[in-house]
């Protein structure tokens, strides 16, 4: 089979490998239909992100199953369903608690795609066959009528950006939410802003710099400013920090209100200094940290079914299977690859 491979910053090849065989009975084999990009793709096709490669790329995507072990049962042979990148066996003490990206089954940060930080050897997505181990606990079959192209990034983006918003206005119905976007986490940012507004916040005000991402966040309902991260436009209960630097993390937790909640779903690269009493003052929760994606993965399939969330509204660029390469060099913010 053919899978990509990052050997680079900038640089992308196909390979020739065999393909993955089931080994155990509660495995899948799955062939990606629809493959999309996470946001750090590009920045580390770009060299700023700290993965050089080689590895095989890809961990974004819905897949077609195409074999399954004698032991699974939630999914059979031709189901289209989402792949969650982070690896989980569902049966594990974190995984019970609905911490599936720190299954203990496995080493830490085990995951598709993302080379030495999560293991060579589950491999890409982006790949003619993927081997899923296990597939009960960690498929998920999609709704009838749910395009696979729009819900691509379901196995990463999509599900990062509900864990920022989701819990949040379940705990505070119609609280009004702001999302400071930016560069290093956009797509994430942007799902939240359309996440919040499906889930019935009141106000949902999206502060960017982008020309390009504020008409996508108007698109999906929300409340588009323009200014630089670091602008005042007042508290809000909940706070999303999507941007990426010290100074949008300052900003966020400025932004919090009193019992507020703000999550940075960016990558901070380098310490930050955090105002520790003021966020103790205000009762500030502040949350950081990889997102637990698959517990949330069918909320998210259900609004999208239901048609209260668009996520296609973010793809930036779509493109055949086999212009893959010519496309991920091109960095686009979201990107989803169609067999």
């Amino acid at each position: 089979m053919k899978r990509l491979m990052l050997t680079g910053p900038g640089e992308l090849r196909w390979e020739e490998h065999p393909e993955p065989e089931l080994s155990g009975p509660g495995q899948a084999l799955v062939r990606p239909v629809a493959l999309a990009t996470c946001d750090i793709d590009p920045a580390v096709l770009r060299g700023a992100f700290p993965l050089p490669g080689p590895y095989p790329f890809g961990h974004e995507g819905v897949a077609e199953v195409v074999a399954v072990g004698p032991e699974v049962r939630s999914v059979a042979v031709g189901d289209r369903v989402v792949v969650p990148f982070q690896i989980s066996c569902g049966s594990c003490r974190s995984c019970a608690r609905g911490r599936t990206g720190n299954c203990r089954s496995h080493p830490p940060l085990s995951t598709f795609g993302l080379g030495a930080m999560g293991g060579l050897d589950w491999g890409g997505l982006w790949a003619d066959l993927a081997l899923v181990p296990h597939a009960d606990a960690m498929l998920v079959p999609l709704p009838s009528g749910v395009d696979p192209v729009a819900v691509a990034s379901a196995s990463d983006n999509i599900p990062d950006a509900y864990r920022s918003v989701g819990p949040q206005l379940a705990a505070d119905p119609g609280a009004e939410v702001l999302v400071i976007g930016g560069p290093a986490a956009p797509s994430i940012g942007l799902y939240a802003a359309g996440l919040a507004v499906a889930l019935g916040s009141a106000r949902v005000v999206y502060l960017d710099d982008s020309a390009e991402r504020l008409e996508i966040a108007n698109s999906l309902g929300a409340e588009a400013i323009e200014g630089p991260r670091e602008a005042r436009v007042g508290r809000f209960p909940i706070i999303v920090e999507a941007a990426g630097g010290a100074k949008a993390l300052r900003a966020a937790i400025d932004a919090t209100a009193y019992d507020g909640w703000c999550t940075s779903v960016s990558v901070q690269l380098q310490d930050v200094a955090l105002p520790i009493l003021d966020m103790y003052t205000r009762c500030c929760t502040f949350h950081t940290g990889r997102a637990h994606v698959r517990p949330v993965i069918p909320a998210v399939l259900d609004l999208v079914a239901a048609g209260r969330f668009d996520p296609a509204l973010v793809t930036t660029a779509t493109v055949a299977w086999d212009e893959s390469v010519d496309a991920l060099l091109e960095t686009p913010m979201k990107l989803v690859a169609v067999r």
